[in-house]
């Protein structure tokens, strides 16, 4: 049975939100696509930071590319203070829950952008008393909050 179930979001246009109680650690969802090598994803327009993608770095050599219709959970939104987080094993990478997720909730992970001149680029709508205003990775979000003072 699916855990979740694809709604409009207050983050970004659809999400997806827990259809039940999820209790932490349990594996939510696959993030599907397709192999690429990291050069493609380097040199491939369709890569081009300036509109969505849906792009995992598995390893040193290969991508994942979510940007297809049967990968639902490409629809996860990024937050600030995110109740999931993503792992990979080999090719496969898949959504945890990194806490209890309550019925409702909308299911969210860091995108983990690093912070660089284009960190302005990426608004974050999250809505957390967490967010800094920007998709940054939590470990480079206290620059942002530097600016801020």
């Amino acid at each position: 049975m699916k855990l979740y179930k694809i709604k409009k979001s207050k983050i970004d246009k659809n999400g997806l939100y827990a259809v039940r109680d999820i209790r932490k650690g349990t594996k939510i969802i696959e993030y599907k696509g397709k192999l690429i090598s990291v050069r493609q994803s380097e040199i491939d327009p369709k890569f081009d930071n300036g509109k969505a993608i849906y792009l995992f770095k598995i390893n040193k050599k290969y991508d994942l590319d979510g940007d297809f219709k049967f990968n639902t959970a490409r629809l996860i939104n990024h937050s600030c203070d995110p109740n999931c987080e993503v792992f990979g094993s080999g090719h496969k990478v898949w959504v945890y829950a990194m806490k209890n997720i309550k019925k409702g909730d909308e299911l969210s992970y860091d995108y983990g952008f690093s912070y660089d001149d284009d960190y302005k680029n990426y608004p974050c709508k999250c809505g957390t008393n967490k967010c800094v205003g920007y998709i940054v990775r939590e470990g480079s979000r206290w620059r942002i909050k530097n600016k801020k003072k």
